[in-house]
């Protein structure tokens, strides 16, 4: 009798370890098919990072902040250029405030509206790009700009331009 339930544990447990490896070797399948599927998307993202790097500093390329040039120019004058590059922009928008006509952007704005500056860009010591709108119509600016001793800043329009009407 005693052989009979030793036999009877041998066999169970012959079918417990039977039933523990292949449960063991189905679980490591997922996870080794979860790893090379997370592997797959690591490469995935960094392949998306990588390019989102890439046009980042294409985008950047003509801008005030990564241009070591410009900013040297700035210093070398002893300005602080953390405060002069918003006082440039600064300086810009407050022509959106003077009365009558804006004095940078050539063209007449419609239905009593007023041509606005809305964004700008500082692409170096000398050069900003912006586009202005009165609500119908919008275009672009290419200016130069200069910083006098005095902290006055004027502005030259060089070109500009007004996107065609439909």
């Amino acid at each position: 009798m005693r052989q009979r339930i030793f036999m009877y544990l041998f066999v169970f447990s012959l079918l417990l370890v039977l039933f523990q490896y292949v449960n063991a070797k189905r679980v490591f399948e997922d996870l080794n098919h979860s790893v090379d599927k997370y592997k797959s998307l690591n490469i995935k993202f960094k392949d998306s990072i990588s390019t989102l790097r890439d046009q980042l500093s294409d985008r950047s390329h003509f801008s005030i902040e990564g241009n070591e040039d410009a900013l040297t120019y700035f210093e070398n004058d002893g300005y602080d250029v953390s405060e002069l590059i918003p006082y440039v922009k600064d300086e810009l928008y407050k022509l959106n405030e003077i009365d009558g006509e804006h004095p940078v952007v050539p063209y007449a704005s419609t239905k009593g509206r007023k041509m606005l500056i809305n964004t700008v860009k500082i692409l170096n010591h000398k050069w900003i790009i912006a586009d202005f709108s009165d609500g119908d119509y919008w275009g672009e600016l290419f200016l130069t700009y200069q910083v006098h001793s005095d902290r006055t800043v004027e502005f030259n329009l060089v070109e500009s331009f007004l996107y065609p009407f439909d």
